[in-house]
C-alpha cells in the first residue's frame, strides 16, 4: 500500500510537472504566433504604406490614340500613336473565344483564386517540366496586372512582398471581371503595342469583336514573351508553335470541342503588313493629319483617343487612284512622269478623293535623281496641296470672263479674234497666237471661251481689269497670285500665274454652286473618346459671284456646239445625257497640262506634268491630262 501511494504521488508531481510545461510550450507557441503576426502586419504596413492605391486604375489617364476613318467610320485609313499603341476595349466586347484563350495561356483558375494561386504554381511546374520549356505561367493575372502597371521589373523579396499585397488589396477590391479587362487593355503585346484591341488592330487589321478563334490563341500567345514571338520579328514559328499550344490548352480545359480544335488548329493565320491601313489614299490621310497636328497639337493626338471621320468615298478613291497610275503609264510616251486629281462636292465642300502623285510608295525618277531638283516623278510629294502649284494655262480663262460678265459683258458680246501686238510687257513686246495659230476674226465670248481662244481671251481680261480677274479668283477660292498686276500681264488670262490644284477645283466648284464659295474640307466630324462631337463639318457658305454669272460660265463651259470647232464633237469633254461643264489647259511651254470639270453635284480637277518642271510633249491639255480625267469622272457619274 504504502508502494502504492508513494507511486501516485510520483505519478502526480510528474502530471503536474507535464503540465505546467505543456502550458508553457503553449504559451511560447501562442506568443511566437503573435510575434509572426506582429511581424507580418509590420511587414505588410511597412511595404503598403508606399504602395499606390489599386484605385488608381480607375483614376489614372489611358494613353489613346487618334483614329482616322473615312466617310462611313468602317474603315481605318491611319492611327496617331505616342509612345503607347493602345485601343480600349471593353470585356463586354471581347469575344468568348479570346478571353477562353487568355486564361488558358495565362490563369485558367482566375475566377477562383483570390489573387495568388499556389495550385497553379504547382501545375505551372509540371507543365514546364513536361516539355522541358517555359510554356504556363505561374503568375496570376491579377499579379501581372500588379506588376505591369505599378512595379520594377527587379527580381528582390521586396518586390514579390509588395506585388502580394497589391495583388491581395486589388481582389479585395474589385470585381474578377474589372481586373480582366483591366488586364487585357494594359498587357504588352510587342513594340508600343498594348491591349489586346491594339493587338488585333496591328497583327490582324480587324476589331476585336472580328477576331478569330486561331487568330485569338496567336494574341494569347504572345502574353508570354511579346518581344520573342513579335509575329514580324524572327521567331513567327515558335508563335504559331505556341497558337498550337493554346488550342491545345483550350482542348483541355474543355473550352473548345474536339472538332473544333482539329479543325481551327489547321487554319492558317495572315498577318497583314506593318502600318498596312496607310496603303489608303496616302496624300490624303497626310492631309489630314496635317491639319488635326495644326489645329489640335501633336500630343493631344497621340494621348486623347480622338475618332476622326473624314470626307474620303474609298471607292472614289479608288477609282482615282487607278485613273492617275493608268493613264500617267501611258503619258510617259509623252514625256509626262506625274499626275494628281482632286474631287470634291461643291454642295458642301467635301474632298471625296485625292491623288497627289501617281504612287506615293514609288521611286523617284529618273533612278538617282535628287528629290526637289531635278526629278521629274516625286512620290512623296502631294502635287494637289504643294507649295505655290503649277501654272493652269486656259484653265484660268473662266475666272476672267466670269469677271467681264460682272461688268456688264455677255457671252454675246463680240470680240475680234486677230494678230494682235499687246505693246511691251517685261523686255518685249507681247504678240501672243493661239494654240493652232488661226485667227477666226469676230467671235463671241461665249466662243472664245468654249474654244479656248487666246487673243479674244487677253482682250477679255484687258477689258475687265487684271486686278479685278485676280480678286475674282481670290472670292472664289484662289490662295495664291499674290503679285501685283504687273507682274503677270496680260499672259495672267492663259495661266501665267502658279496656283493649287486644290484652289482650282474648289473654285469650279462654285460655278457649280451657283456662286455660293464653301472651303474645301477633309473633315465630316471628330469625336473624343466618350464620343461627344469636338468637330463637325457645317461648312458655311458665302455668296462670292451671282447665280446669274455662274449659269452663264456653266452653260458655256457644257457647250458642246461652241467647242466643237476646236475640240470635236465627240470630244472626252462630251458626256451624252448629262451636263458636264469642262475646261482644259497648257502651258506655253508645254510644262503643265490640266483639265477642269463639274456637275451639280461634283468637281474633278487633274494636273499632269512632271515634278522638276521640266517640259513634256507637245501636247494639249485634253490629250495628257484629259484621259485621266475623263476615265474618272466616267466611273463617278455612275456612281
Amino acid at each position: 500500500m504504502m508502494f502504492l501511494r508513494i507511486y501516485h504521488r510520483q505519478t502526480y508531481r510528474d502530471n503536474s510537472r507535464l503540465k505546467r510545461v505543456l502550458k508553457k510550450i503553449s504559451r511560447i507557441f501562442l506568443f511566437s504566433i503573435l510575434i509572426l503576426v506582429l511581424i507580418g502586419l509590420s511587414v505588410f504596413i511597412y511595404f503598403a504604406k508606399d504602395l499606390p492605391r489599386p484605385e488608381v486604375f480607375t483614376e489614372r489617364e489611358q494613353i489613346m490614340p487618334t483614329r482616322i476613318y473615312d466617310r462611313t467610320g468602317e474603315t481605318l485609313l491611319r492611327t496617331i500613336y505616342g509612345e503607347e499603341k493602345r485601343e480600349l476595349v471593353a470585356l463586354s466586347d471581347v469575344p468568348d473565344h479570346l478571353i477562353k484563350a487568355v486564361l488558358a495561356a495565362e490563369d485558367d483558375n482566375f475566377y477562383n483564386h483570390h489573387g495568388v494561386d499556389l495550385a497553379g504554381v504547382a501545375r505551372a511546374i509540371l507543365v514546364d517540366l513536361k516539355l522541358k520549356k517555359p510554356a504556363q505561367g505561374a503568375s496570376t493575372i491579377s499579379q501581372q496586372l500588379i506588376r505591369s502597371t505599378f512595379l520594377s521589373l527587379e527580381k528582390s523579396a521586396k518586390r514579390k512582398i509588395r506585388e502580394l499585397v497589391l495583388t491581395l488589396e486589388l481582389e479585395r477590391r474589385y470585381s474578377k471581371d474589372q481586373i480582366l479587362e483591366w488586364y487585357l487593355n494594359q498587357i504588352p503585346f510587342g513594340p508600343n503595342i498594348y491591349g489586346v484591341g491594339e493587338a488585333s488592330r496591328t497583327f490582324f487589321g480587324k476589331s476585336i469583336q472580328d477576331i478569330t478563334l486561331p487568330e485569338a490563341a496567336v494574341i494569347a500567345s504572345l502574353i508570354q514573351a511579346p518581344s520573342y514571338y513579335y509575329p514580324y520579328g524572327e521567331h513567327q514559328d515558335a508563335l504559331l508553335k505556341r497558337k498550337d499550344f493554346i488550342l491545345e490548352r483550350m482542348l483541355e480545359e474543355k473550352y473548345i470541342s474536339e472538332e473544333t480544335y482539329n479543325e481551327r488548329v489547321q487554319t492558317p493565320i495572315e498577318f497583314v503588313g506593318l502600318d498596312s491601313a496607310f496603303k489608303n489614299a496616302p496624300h490624303f490621310i497626310l492631309y489630314v493629319e496635317n491639319y488635326l497636328y495644326q489645329k489640335y497639337g501633336g500630343d493631344f493626338l497621340k494621348e486623347h483617343g480622338l475618332k476622326v471621320y473624314t470626307t474620303l468615298d474609298l471607292k472614289l478613291q479608288e477609282a482615282a487612284e487607278k485613273a492617275v497610275k493608268e493613264g500617267v503609264k501611258i503619258n510617259e510616251s509623252y514625256q509626262s512622269y506625274n499626275a494628281a486629281l482632286v474631287a470634291i462636292n461643291p454642295k458642301n465642300g467635301e474632298i471625296m478623293a485625292m491623288v497627289g502623285s501617281k504612287d506615293y510608295f514609288g521611286e523617284p525618277y529618273p533612278e538617282g535623281c535628287t528629290p526637289g531638283l531635278n526629278c521629274k516623278f516625286e512620290p512623296k510629294v502631294n502635287v494637289a496641296t504643294y507649295g505655290e502649284g503649277q501654272q493652269p494655262g486656259s484653265a484660268f480663262k473662266p475666272f476672267v470672263y466670269a469677271t467681264a460678265f460682272k461688268k456688264g459683258y455677255t457671252p454675246d458680246d463680240v470680240v475680234i479674234d486677230e494678230k494682235t501686238n499687246f505693246g511691251r510687257w517685261g523686255d518685249e513686246d507681247y504678240i501672243p497666237e493661239n494654240y493652232d495659230g488661226w485667227y477666226r476674226g469676230p467671235v463671241t465670248l461665249r466662243q472664245a471661251l468654249a474654244q479656248s481662244l487666246n487673243i479674244p481671251s487677253i482682250k477679255v481680261l484687258l477689258a475687265a481689269g487684271i486686278n479685278d480677274a485676280i480678286a475674282t479668283a481670290h472670292d472664289m477660292g484662289i490662295t495664291t497670285l499674290n503679285e501685283g498686276p504687273g507682274f503677270y500681264g496680260p499672259s495672267l488670262v492663259l495661266g501665267a500665274g502658279e496656283v493649287k490644284l486644290i484652289d482650282m477645283v474648289s473654285a469650279y466648284g462654285v460655278f457649280s454652286n451657283n456662286g455660293l464659295r464653301l472651303q474645301a474640307t477633309a473633315i465630316l466630324k471628330i469625336e473624343d473618346n466618350e464620343g461627344n462631337i469636338i468637330e463637325e463639318n457645317k461648312n458655311a457658305s458665302r455668296r462670292v459671284i451671282s447665280e446669274e454669272i455662274c449659269q452663264m460660265i456653266t452653260n458655256i463651259l457644257s457647250d458642246n456646239v461652241a467647242r466643237t470647232p476646236m475640240f470635236g464633237a465627240h470630244s472626252l469633254l462630251y458626256f451624252p445625257g448629262y451636263e458636264v461643264a469642262a475646261k482644259t489647259g497648257t502651258t506655253d511651254q508645254y510644262r503643265d497640262a490640266w483639265t477642269i470639270g463639274y456637275t451639280a453635284d461634283l468637281a474633278v480637277g487633274v494636273w499632269t506634268g512632271n515634278n522638276d518642271n521640266s517640259a513634256i510633249a507637245k501636247r494639249p491639255g485634253i490629250v495628257i491630262a484629259g484621259p485621266i480625267w475623263r476615265n474618272f469622272f466616267l466611273k463617278a457619274l455612275v456612281k
